[in-house]
């Protein structure tokens, strides 16, 4: 069963009531999306989006109960303009964005997540990606895969593990990769396993994700009412380093002092931040949800 990380939190942040317009701009199996249904009932309506359409299938089935009221879309939330123009909302109240790939994603061996688990090297959110993971480490030289694992995973070995990468191929499962990083960066007595952030590098680049971030938090924040909130959760540092270094930007003035011009185009602060500091699950939540254990929540509100 998927668990949606912080789930109170965002419920407590959107602060859903009745007749609101809401976006999960990350659908996955609908549990935020439950949650912010049931709480502006009885006419909330919510907006849904997801490029997985097996996520899409089974939010379906999770937000049945709620039939009316809610419309799914297979599309990223990059485009969430475009999906507010298609049903023609001006604004909405609230939205939230889980990043990353989400709990049954990592639990199904065939879509390639986990290094836990054996199967095909994939990696795609959708199959609109541009390419998988085994396209990547196959026909990527060693220099491309060290900057790959190094940038978006910063690992200290990205290096070695490339050059391990490249002795191995072809490597077309997530066993056989893992191996390849295990011989190249053993690293006995450490707690996160040697695949962790190699894993995670190829995941952002195959699904292009710190750039399809950046595309949408100007989005999401022009598509709010005054008043309405935006709930991001981030999973790594490098996304949450976007999120937050956004939100501060937004929530600046940009006014020149008499007689002086220090910036080119003058503008107020556009949101407030909710919370000066990430919002982090609880012990209870971490022990029930370990993947919770890496969960940032930042929550701001529409001037």
């Amino acid at each position: 069963m998927h668990k949606p990380v912080l789930y109170k939190e965002i419920i407590h942040a959107l602060q859903p009531r009745s007749g609101g317009r809401y976006v999960d701009g990350t659908l996955g199996a609908g549990g935020h999306a439950r949650g912010i249904l049931e709480a502006c009932a009885p006419d909330g309506f919510l907006l849904g989006l997801d490029v997985d359409p097996q996520a899409l299938a089974i939010a379906r089935e999770t937000l049945a109960p709620y039939e009316g009221r809610f419309h799914l879309a297979q599309a990223s939330h990059t485009t969430l303009g475009e999906q507010l123009a298609s049903l023609r909302w001006d604004a909405v109240d609230g939205i939230v964005l889980d990043l990353g790939a989400s709990s049954m994603q990592f639990d199904n061996p065939e879509r390639g997540f986990s290094f836990m688990q054996d199967g095909p090297l994939d990696m795609r959110f959708g199959i609109n990606a541009a390419m998988s993971a085994d396209e990547i480490i196959n026909t990527y030289d060693e220099r491309e895969l060290a900057e790959i694992i190094f940038k978006y995973g910063e690992d200290r070995d990205a290096r070695k593990i490339a050059r391990a990468i490249v002795n191995s191929r072809p490597l077309h499962t997530t066993g056989g990769l893992v191996a390849a990083i295990e011989k190249a960066s053993p690293r006995r007595g450490d707690r996160t396993h040697p695949a962790t952030q190699t894993f995670q590098a190829l995941r952002i680049a195959v699904n292009d994700e710190l750039a399809s971030v950046k595309k949408t938090l100007p989005q999401a924040v022009s598509s709010l009412k005054s008043g309405g909130r935006c709930a991001a959760i981030s999973f790594h540092s490098l996304e949450d380093r976007i999120v937050k270094e956004f939100f501060k930007e937004q929530s600046k003035d940009f006014i020149n002092p008499p007689y002086e011009r220090i910036y080119e185009v003058e503008r107020k602060a556009v949101i407030k931040l909710v919370n000066k500091k990430p919002i982090l699950p609880g012990e209870e939540e971490m022990r029930v949800n370990p993947r919770a254990r890496s969960a940032k929540l930042r929550v701001i509100e529409k001037l």
